[in-house]
């Protein structure tokens, strides 16, 4: 028997859950196909929190119709110390290259983003030559807490998204007392916390659908027409500031 996305998802209620679409959103049929999105999480624990969370991000994602990829970060090097071909720096490029979105789900350890997540988001590049691989992109930020409700790691979650020149949503996830949210089997349980990561990963398909194939436009500034191709590279690339 087949199981459809939804059958995944025993917390939504089907009567008010709803896929975003090309037509809903007053776009041209030719935008239909699956949107992309790369999945991050910040924790090497075999119960890791974030990654259950992103799991279930995930699920939700692929129910409403999109293509969804969870990066492992086990065995991925600390950045700087080998160089970028190794296998899971390459991997992980290369998901970020395949996206056309992101969520980042980072556990909040010392009042801030594990290294963990850090050394993910180092390892993705500004630029590869003249090509910004993450400008343009969408991404959603969430995190888990151990104990009471924080919004640390989202803040500076943020502040890397915008670094990166990425379409951040405005809405978010902050999960508190993380440990008491999923079940025996590994789901989480129906709350509001849930509920609020099912409206962040609407949100993200929406507004990736909204802009995809208008990130030239978007991102097309005065100052870069300025340079050529070969300036920039050397401007971004630069081995010393």
């Amino acid at each position: 028997m087949t199981t459809r996305p939804l059958d995944e998802l025993p917390n939504i209620d089907r009567e008010l859950f709803r896929v975003p679409g090309a037509a809903s959103l007053g776009l041209p049929h030719d935008s239909e196909h699956a949107p992309r999105f790369l999945l991050l999480y910040g924790s090497l624990r075999s119960r890791s929190f974030s990654r259950l969370a992103v799991e279930e991000a995930a699920r939700l994602l692929r129910a409403m119709g999109a293509e969804t990829r969870i990066f492992d970060p086990h065995g991925l090097p600390l950045p700087d110390s080998e160089e970028a071909n190794h296998p899971k720096v390459a991997e992980l490029r290369e998901l970020a290259e395949w996206a056309e979105g992101m969520v980042w789900c980072s556990p909040e350890r010392h009042g801030a983003m594990t290294g963990i997540m850090k050394a993910q988001i180092d390892w993705i590049p500004l630029a590869l030559g003249a090509v910004r691989p993450t400008q343009g992109k969408t991404l959603a930020v969430m995190q888990v807490s151990g104990g009471s409700q924080s919004f640390n790691t989202v803040n500076q979650l943020r502040v890397l998204g915008r670094w990166m020149r990425m379409v951040t949503m405005p809405n978010q996830s902050s999960v508190p007392k993380a440990f008491m949210e999923f079940d025996d089997n590994d789901r989480m349980k129906p709350s509001p916390y849930y509920d609020r990561i099912v409206d962040v990963m609407e949100e993200l398909v929406k507004f990736t659908l909204l802009v995809r194939g208008h990130s030239e436009v978007l991102t097309d500034r005065y100052s870069e027409r300025k340079e050529s191709a070969e300036q920039l590279s050397t401007r971004v690339n630069q081995r010393a500031i």
